[in-house]
């Protein structure tokens, strides 16, 4: 990309050591309740004391602190789209079935930060049917998506419409990027999306029609053959893997369910995680990001598990690698 991000990974290098590591997340797994854990993580500077100390809060102000601190270094911040746009689709599924459904729902509890868009903007799109205000890769899905679920009142075929157009769109920035960090963590990101995608529509016996609806072109999967395997079930589509750069994920699925979405985000981490040591790119902010995304993530499933008094076992199955 012809720039110089030297400056900026030297900040990111002194944050790096503020990311949980395997041992602290085993403390905060040790923790014997939701309340305790949440105190576990403010001792740890984690959330905003001037908010109460809920999971919502913590960790949304943590990924706000996130985007804040890359913010605070890198103006355009569009080379980061690859990452924000998965946000914007949800706040856009969000914003069509409360519109749809006209609920009174609190705002705060189905939308995200993170995105490249404000949600307000795209509530305010939903609610009076114009969305040229929005980035150009959601005119079109969103316009779809609300026509299908006025006219059919079908919640799950608005999803399929829109989480194909957010794959189809974080691949496009992926390519568009000009980084081969980027690019690579697309092709990837989308990979693992097909195939949680074909797994989960093989066992409730979607048609062809649908799976083929649902799937996103990207490299490294034969979308069609994957579609054929899904039909199968979950062993059919193992068998496809098997031939595939995806082959691990074969192991996976037949592990268990926990195994292979373990696999899916433990991917996008092994592959990240050498790009520390390249100061000179945007590959350490990239990779910061990343982890902070998979360091919240970890704390979500901790906090949810301690919530529904899981068993520390149960949680720890779940658990993604942690970059540092």
């Amino acid at each position: 990309m012809g720039k110089d991000y030297t400056y900026a990974v030297a900040r990111i290098r002194g944050r790096e050591l503020s990311l949980f590591g395997q041992p602290v997340m085993e403390q905060l797994l040790a923790c014997k309740t939701c309340g305790e854990a949440l105190r576990f993580l403010a001792d740890k500077g984690w959330g905003s004391p001037e908010k109460p100390l809920t999971e919502e809060n913590v960790l949304e102000e943590e990924t706000r602190k996130t985007w804040d601190l890359i913010s605070e270094m890198i103006k355009d911040m569009s080379v980061f789209d690859v990452f924000r746009i998965a946000d914007d689709y949800h706040n856009l599924k969000a914003a069509l079935k409360l519109a749809y459904v006209q609920s009174g729902i609190d705002r705060s509890r189905v939308y995200v930060t993170g995105g490249r868009i404000e949600p307000e903007l795209i509530e305010k799109a939903a609610l009076e049917r114009d969305f040229s205000a929005l980035p150009k890769d959601m005119r079109g899905a969103a316009a779809e998506a609300q026509d299908t679920l006025l006219h059919t009142g079908d919640g799950q075929l608005c999803d399929i419409i829109l989480d194909r157009a957010s794959l189809e769109a974080v691949y496009a920035a992926g390519q568009e990027s000009g980084d081969e960090v980027l690019k690579k963590y697309a092709e990837l990101t989308v990979a693992a999306a097909d195939i949680r995608i074909a797994v989960r529509c093989g066992k409730v016996g979607k048609s062809l029609d649908f799976i083929r609806r649902a799937l996103a072109d990207c490299g490294g999967i034969d979308t069609e053959a994957l579609a054929h395997a899904a039909l199968s079930g979950t062993e059919s589509v193992a068998g496809y893997l098997e031939g595939t750069a995806f082959s691990p994920a074969a192991e996976a699925l037949r592990k268990s369910p926990a195994a292979f979405e373990k696999w899916c985000d433990d991917l996008i981490i092994d592959y990240i995680r050498p790009q520390k040591y390249n100061p000179f790119t945007l590959g350490p902010l990239a990779a910061y990001i990343l982890a902070r995304r998979n360091e919240i993530k970890c704390v979500r499933m901790i906090l949810t598990g301690k919530q529904n008094e899981l068993a520390d076992d149960m949680i720890r199955e779940r658990l993604r690698e942690m970059y540092v």
